[in-house]
């Protein structure tokens, strides 16, 4: 089950970055299931990670090398989360990195590592390894389609995002292209399960890493499918600078805003692809205080079980809305300024129901697949939107079975 179309988009190539995806076997034979990225030499690298205490060893390895400076390649295994595994799960992380180093003739601090899959299992160290020179092989500028399947894990579909645009005042033509991966155990507290972005743009590395927290935190950090935060979540930022467009503080904000556009569009595509979604919904809540409090009430309303079985049944059963939004924790909340709509259908007013509502209007509101849930609160200016799905027995199945 999913929601839209799901047609993969063109993918612009980005000079200066390429990759390579090979069949390594690591838990299904013949699946596409490890990806090498290639980095050119000046290549600009931000990243974040997740913040679950019991992070992946590739994430451990990855922060590690990072420290020594920008990566010249990325190493991203799916099949295997290589989490919950110890001092083992270090040391096969490090190989990794290490037979693609002596590869590739670099060090193996130039190496970064991802992996995603099943937690608390060790790596398949020979399959994987027996698939990093097939992936080298493959290398190439127009690998992101073959790379958007080497991540996936129960992804019904591959995921990515591409724009091309220029800069207020010049022609030439800078690239943002993009993959992401992710299902389930799906709430980001930075980015999501994996993504992989790049842009031909010049950005210094400062820069690089104030423009990846503003958009992850407009678009990977509004998404929940389940509210569990995954132990391998990480985003990758890399600017290769191949165009000679050098990105300052008198285009930033201009920059910024084409790269949320690419990570809005990544982050939505987890959530259409949700594990058993039939609904993708949006909730919006607006005229809070301030943005956190925007949303802390969207974050409340997008985990509610209850809320989201009632969007699985399309039933428009507003109180749980309700309910949802004075648990949210909101101080001195006037219950009585509060509105609610659904699809623009006006469900509450002033905290209760609103006279023209009908049981027929809200039926109709509930009846597609994509839904727009919009509070207002009536205290505040800030307005923040948060994506979700419903919460269906296919997700049950999905998550019972796992491992099976």
């Amino acid at each position: 089950m999913a929601t839209g179309s799901g047609i993969f988009p063109q993918m612009h190539p980005v000079p200066g970055f390429r990759l390579g995806t090979a069949c390594a076997g690591i838990k299904t034979p013949g699946r596409k299931d490890l990806v090498v990225m290639e980095l050119s030499e000046s290549t600009s690298v931000a990243a974040v990670f997740t913040q679950n205490a019991f992070c992946a060893a590739p994430v451990t390895v990855a922060k590690q090398h990072l420290q020594s400076g920008a990566p010249s390649y990325l190493l991203i295994n799916t099949g295997n989360a290589n989490a919950g595994t110890g001092e083992i799960g270090l040391a096969d992380a490090q190989q990794s990195c290490e037979v693609l180093a002596e590869l590739k003739s670099v060090t193996a601090n130039k190496i970064l590592p991802f992996s995603t899959g099943v937690i608390g299992e060790p790596l398949p160290m020979e399959k994987l390894l027996g698939g990093i020179p097939q992936a080298v092989e493959a290398l190439n500028e127009n690998g992101w389609a073959d790379a958007a399947e080497g991540i996936l894990t129960t992804d019904t579909r591959p995921k990515g995002a591409s724009l091309q645009f220029s800069l207020e005042g010049s022609t030439d033509l800078l690239t943002i292209t993009g993959i992401t991966k992710g299902s389930g155990m799906i709430k980001p507290n930075m980015a999501t399960m994996l993504g992989f972005v790049a842009t031909d743009a010049q950005v210094d590395p400062e820069l690089l890493h104030r423009a990846l927290h503003l958009v992850a935190n407009k678009s990977f950090n509004r998404i929940t499918v389940d509210s569990d935060t995954s132990t391998n979540d990480a985003v990758v930022l890399a600017a290769t600078g191949a165009s000679g467009v050098v990105i300052d503080e008198s285009n930033f904000d201009q920059f910024v805003a084409n790269l949320e556009i690419v990570f809005i569009e990544l982050a939505q595509s987890i959530i259409r692809d949700g594990e058993g979604a039939s609904k993708f919904v949006s909730v919006v809540v607006d005229s809070a205080v301030d943005s956190a409090e925007a949303v802390k009430v969207a974050y409340c309303i997008a985990e509610s079980p209850l809320v989201k079985t009632a969007l699985a049944a399309s039933d428009a059963n507003w109180g749980r809305i309700l309910a949802a939004v004075g648990r949210a924790g909101v101080e001195n909340l006037d219950v009585d300024k509060v509105s609610v709509s659904l699809n623009q259908v006006l469900i509450v007013k002033q905290g209760g129901r609103a006279a023209s509502y009908t049981e027929q209007a809200g039926e109709q509101a509930m009846a597609p697949e994509d839904i727009t849930i919009q509070v207002s609160l009536n205290r505040g200016t800030a307005v923040e939107t948060v994506w979700t799905t419903d919460l269906t027995y296919e997700y049950v199945r999905i998550n019972a079975e796992y491992r099976t």
